[in-house]
C-alpha cells in the first residue's frame, strides 16, 4: 500500500527534523510545487494542502541534494536578488544576500539624475558570475551605461541569458579583471575572489567553482590587481566599491589609500560585519 501524501506542513516538519534552515526548506517547497520562490505567505494558507506524487518526488530529491550541502539556488536554479529573479546553476557562485549591500551602496554613489546634455553614468561590474550586480544596478538605473566582465565564457553565459530575459542592455566583456576594458567609469565595483587558498571552510563549498572563491595565500590577490589598475579606468571622483571578506576592511582600505584614494570607507552587511570597502579617486592626489 502507498504511503498518503505528505501535506506542505508535514514536509516542512520533515525539513526541520533534518536540521534545515526553515527559510531554505520553505524555498525548496515552493520550488516543488512549483510556486515562486518568494511566496511563503502561501505556504501558512495552504499547510495543510498534499502534494501529488510528482511534487512528492521532486521535494524529496530537492531534500537530498540540500542534505548534501548543494545551494538552494543551484537546486531550485533560481535566487531572489534585489528584487530581480535570476537563473543561476553551479558555472556560476550563488548570489549572496549580503551582496546587495554592494548594490546599496553603488547606488547611494550616483547623483538621482545625470547633467543635461551630458554622457550617462558610466558603470564597471568586476566578475559578474551570475549578472547580479549589473543587472540590478541597471534596472535600478535605467539611465546608465553599465559593462559586466568575467574571465569565465560559462558565467558570462549565464549573465548574458539573464540580461536577454529580464530585457536589461548590460553590455558582457571577457576578461581577466581590466584587462580587456579602457573606461573611463564614473563607478567600478566587484565582488571578486576573497577567501584564502587554505581557507578550512571551503571544505563546504564543493559545489560552488574554486576559482570565484579564492585568492591567493592571503585572500587578497584579486583584490590588489583590481585597485592597481582602477585608478587608470576611473574618471576624477569615480569610485570603486569592493566587497571582500569578514576580516578583510582593514586591510582593504590600506591598500585603496596606498592607492591614492580618497574618502577610503567600509560599509556592514545585514549581520553588521564590515562587507564592503571603497573610496573615491582623485586624480590630484
Amino acid at each position: 500500500m502507498n504511503a498518503a501524501p505528505l501535506t506542505l506542513a508535514q514536509c516542512l516538519s520533515q525539513a526541520h527534523a533534518q536540521g534545515m534552515a526553515r527559510v531554505d526548506a520553505q524555498v525548496l517547497l515552493l520550488h516543488s510545487v512549483g510556486r515562486p520562490l518568494h511566496d511563503r505567505a502561501w505556504l501558512l494558507a495552504h499547510d495543510r494542502d498534499s502534494l501529488t506524487s510528482i511534487q512528492q518526488a521532486t521535494w524529496q530529491d530537492a531534500l537530498q541534494r540540500r542534505q548534501g550541502g548543494e545551494p538552494v539556488a543551484y537546486i531550485t536554479g533560481r535566487k531572489d536578488f534585489f528584487g530581480l529573479t535570476l537563473a543561476v546553476d553551479a558555472r556560476v557562485l550563488d548570489p549572496r544576500p549580503d551582496t546587495e549591500t554592494l548594490v546599496e551602496w553603488a547606488l547611494a554613489t550616483l547623483p538621482a539624475h545625470h547633467a543635461p546634455n551630458t554622457t550617462s553614468w558610466r558603470i564597471l561590474d568586476l566578475g559578474t558570475g551570475s549578472g547580479a550586480v549589473a543587472l540590478a544596478l541597471q534596472h535600478a538605473r535605467p539611465d546608465a551605461q553599465v559593462w559586466a566582465v568575467d574571465a569565465s565564457e560559462d558565467a558570462l553565459a549565464v549573465a548574458s541569458a539573464n540580461a536577454q530575459r529580464l530585457n536589461l542592455p548590460v553590455q558582457f566583456v571577457r576578461s581577466h579583471w581590466m584587462d580587456a576594458v579602457a573606461g573611463p567609469f564614473e563607478l567600478i565595483v566587484s565582488n571578486p575572489p576573497y577567501v584564502a587558498e587554505h581557507d578550512p571552510h571551503l571544505a563546504a563549498l564543493t559545489h560552488e567553482p574554486l576559482q570565484a572563491l579564492t585568492s591567493g595565500a592571503d585572500g587578497l590577490d584579486d583584490i590588489r590587481q583590481i585597485i592597481g589598475q582602477a585608478p587608470s579606468r576611473l574618471t576624477p571622483g569615480g569610485w570603486l566599491l569592493l566587497e571582500h571578506g569578514w576580516d578583510q576592511a582593514q586591510a582593504v582600505q590600506q591598500l585603496l589609500r596606498e592607492a591614492g584614494f580618497g574618502l577610503v570607507r567600509s560599509h556592514q552587511d545585514l549581520s553588521g560585519v564590515d562587507r564592503c570597502t571603497g573610496g573615491c579617486f582623485e586624480s590630484e592626489r
